[in-house]
């Protein structure tokens, strides 16, 4: 199986575009269109060079509570020998388009598109890019939840080419998810999986539960029912939903419409509104 995903490459839009675009910011959703990963909203990092990335989420008050999103963009040569700088951040990277070498504990490993590499916490890495063309990939950051007596779960690197996506019940595969890591192992306290849809292909009831979600539209195009409005989505769309707003969609066009989806699992909820 191939697959193809939208990557942003920046660029400035002229003075003749016109200016009201798709975004939205509420209380219980955000909707970041494609159109607003320009160069001007760029930023970079400590200890990466020939890089620059976008920010989707980050905590913030009234935003994301749980986790931090980034597009990065790695221009040949570039990378880092200390990507990540906080000992208790667990990470996933997705790749969308290009090449790159991710070292994991002195073992390199060349990923392409649709490749996936999840990183415990405190895990020794580096991340180069080796090839002629940039790299664009997705960093997917959240502060891992210790438990005692629960082991942290290992790193590993795979594509989700090799993945065969389990089907929803009763939907006759039009509703599958691509799933990294079994949902049942405890050690993981986050998901990050692929969901696609056929043409057509439905969630068909208001989904309204406690996982904070990052959606980002890899292909296709869809109507997002989000709390009480109807919103159209596609392809290099970012989507942020609080916990218990109220999802649905509907697919439509005539490709499959997948998004690469975040969501908080396993642990307790926190007793403290501020014990984050």
């Amino acid at each position: 199986m191939s697959n193809t995903y939208y990557a942003p490459h920046g660029g400035h839009p002229p003075q003749t575009q016109m200016t009201a675009d798709r975004a939205v910011f509420t209380e219980a959703y955000a909707v970041i269109p494609k159109g607003v990963m320009q160069d001007i909203v760029t930023s970079q990092l400590p200890f990466w060079n020939d890089t620059r990335l976008w920010v989707l989420a980050r905590p913030l008050t009234g935003f994301a509570e749980t986790f931090s999103q980034y597009i990065m963009e790695v221009q040949p040569g570039g990378g880092s020998d200390k990507p990540e700088l906080d000992p208790n951040a667990e990470g996933v990277l997705f790749v969308v388009e290009g090449e790159m070498v991710l070292t994991l504990a002195g073992e390199k490993h060349t990923m392409v598109p649709g490749g996936y590499a999840f990183i415990p916490p405190g895990t020794d890495w580096q991340l180069r890019n080796e090839s002629g063309e940039p790299v664009r990939f997705h960093w997917v950051r959240k502060a891992y939840e210790f438990v005692e007596g629960i082991d942290v779960p290992e790193a590993f690197v795979v594509n989700e080419n090799d993945i065969a996506p389990t089907e929803m019940p009763d939907t006759e595969g039009r509703w599958a998810t691509t799933r990294f890591v079994e949902p049942t192992d405890v050690r993981h306290d986050m998901h990050v999986t692929i969901v696609t849809f056929q043409p057509g292909g439905v969630i068909p009831f208001d989904e309204t539960h406690i996982m904070e979600h990052g959606l980002y539209v890899l292909e296709g195009k869809a109507v997002y029912h989000l709390n009480q409005d109807w919103v159209e989505v596609e392809a290099g769309d970012f989507m942020w939903l609080r916990a218990f707003c109220p999802q649905a969609c509907y697919a439509g066009g005539n490709q499959p419409f997948r998004y690469l989806l975040y969501k908080d699992v396993n642990r307790h909820p926190k007793l403290k509104i501020n014990a984050l």
